[in-house]
């Protein structure tokens, strides 16, 4: 029987009432597990009224006891670790070590979000001119949302709203419909850990709920990760209607291999990269840029056998490496792109297409799949495809190389892998990339470094968390303030309850 759903609202779960549902997917199966309900517009205002009923007392809890309730949630995340992953897994299709390893990050988040008080402390400017003092502080936006994407559903969340609570604010999840029971859970598990009804709410749903949350008026803020195609439609709407927006898009991360380089040590890194999670992640490798023809050949020599043993297999198979990709049409559009990339001409060295399964014949399953001598004009280098592909381009100097990863449409990531510490300095100065590795194939920063690409990788100013998350939930005040110097002479001082005198 499949399980129907819900929304989390005012502390509670809420049925559906529009009469709309979306299938969620066990992808290993290629079986509907669960429906989940999609909002209506009504329901969508009706979190975010619960979101502003909450809003001033939750803003005017002191931090220190703000951040009580987050330590209480960070407990309640290692207590719950297998649940949260299972839920990842069983509706995502990651394999459960990538799903605690998700769920870990995001708590990196919450334990930077526990130091909440000492992030929030001002600055003070005493004298500024006679008898002038000017300080300053940050205060919370108020009613926020977080509009999260399908390849990390406890993750993501959980760069978001622990941030956003611990400024202050109230905050409002719209995960996504194809593997929504995390995020339910982790504001389930918020509420017990002491969070008072209304200041984390998850709504379920599609364009109509986005649209209400980019329009009404009390919603302050928007996150969003994604696509850069919706991420520019959200960015562009949310500024039009008044609001703070930060939207974390695509990506098409390059990969610089020198010749001086630890071939041995690329090779593993770029497996773990390239393949971790299918593929379906914004930080993923795609691109392997090899300076030099004795390089590419030593390279894809090393790699080739490695991704050819993959082992493929559903979450709960404890041999498996990598599990399916989320959805049928996610792996239609994957294999399409294997196609494009065959009829362009590269060479295709693993092919990833036709994967079945024993017992898992309809499960959503792509095979790692490597391509040689790809060139810049082909699709497959283009073009974010999001699933289990490394495209190997051939550079015949470092220039060339890193003139690739300047001239892609993305910004996300880059790295390069050298020993050479001019060339990697030059790389990390020059490349026009929001997040860059030395030697380091997923160059994601740690909770209280900020997160966030350039170029079409990011609309907004803010990246998130570390400190930039704090600023993004935040607005900054300026008081500057002038007290009279000296007691007046005659002036009386009632320090006694109940008297009028001062006697």
């Amino acid at each position: 029987m499949t399980q129907e759903l819900f929304h989390y609202i005012d502390g509670e779960r809420r049925k559906g009432t529009s009469g709309r549902f979306a299938d969620v997917y066990n992808p290993a199966t290629g079986d509907i597990s669960k429906q989940v309900p999609l909002a209506s517009a009504d329901e969508v205002r009706g979190a975010i009224a619960s979101a502003a009923a909450a809003l001033p007392g939750w803003s005017a809890t002191p931090a220190a006891k703000r951040a009580q309730v987050l330590f209480k949630f960070r407990d309640l995340i290692l207590k719950h670790m297998d649940e949260l992953a299972e839920l990842v897994s069983t509706e995502h299709g990651k394999i459960l070590d990538d799903a605690k390893g998700s769920i870990t990050r995001g708590l990196e988040v919450v334990e930077f979000a526990c130091g909440i008080p000492h992030l929030l402390k001002g600055e003070y400017s005493q004298s500024v001119a006679n008898g002038v003092d000017v300080m300053s502080a940050r205060q919370p936006v108020g009613v926020c949302a977080g509009i999260t994407p399908f390849n990390f559903p406890a993750m993501v969340p959980m760069w978001m709203f622990p941030m956003a609570l611990a400024t202050g604010n109230t905050f409002i999840l719209k995960p996504s419909e194809r593997d929504p029971s995390c995020g339910i859970r982790l504001a389930e598990l918020m509420f017990e850990a002491g969070a008072p009804k209304g200041v984390l709410n998850v709504i379920n749903g599609d364009k109509e709920a986005v649209d209400v949350l980019l329009s009404d008026p009390t919603v302050g803020a928007i996150s969003f990760v994604g696509s850069t195609a919706i991420g520019r439609y959200i960015y562009e709407t949310g500024c039009a209607n008044g609001k703070r927006v930060q939207a974390l898009c695509g990506a098409k991360n390059h990969m610089v291999i020198m010749p001086d380089a630890d071939l041995d040590q690329a090779a593993d890194a770029a497996m773990g990269a390239a393949y971790g999670s299918a593929g379906e992640r914004c930080m993923a490798i795609s691109v392997a840029v090899a300076v030099g023809d004795e390089t590419a050949d030593a390279f894809v020599h090393r790699m080739a056998p490695k991704v050819q043993s993959l082992k493929i297999g559903p979450y709960n198979d404890p041999a498996a490496e990598m599990g399916p990709v989320v959805t049928k049409e996610a792996k239609a559009r994957i294999e399409d792109y294997i196609d494009q990339g065959v009829a362009a001409g590269a060479e295709l060295v693993v092919d990833g297409r036709g994967v079945r399964l024993q017992g898992y014949e309809n499960g959503f399953y792509v095979g790692g799949t490597l391509f040689d001598r790809v060139t810049t004009d082909m699709s497959i280098y283009k073009d974010e495809i999001f699933g289990p592909v490394l495209s190997v381009v051939r550079a015949k100097t470092y220039e060339e190389a890193k003139q690739m990863v300047i001239d892609h449409e993305y910004g996300n990531g880059a790295a390069i892998f050298t020993r050479d510490g001019d060339a990697a300095r030059d790389f990390t100065q020059d490349v026009n990339i929001g997040m860059v590795g030395v030697n380091v194939p997923i160059p994601v920063p740690v909770a209280y470094h900020s997160f966030g690409g350039w170029k079409a990788s990011l609309f907004g100013d803010h990246a998130v968390h570390g400190m930039e998350g704090v600023r993004f939930y935040t607005k900054l005040k300026t008081v500057t303030a002038r007290w009279p110097s000296g007691i007046k002479e005659g002036a009386v001082f009632n320090f006694h309850s109940g008297s009028d005198t001062g006697h």
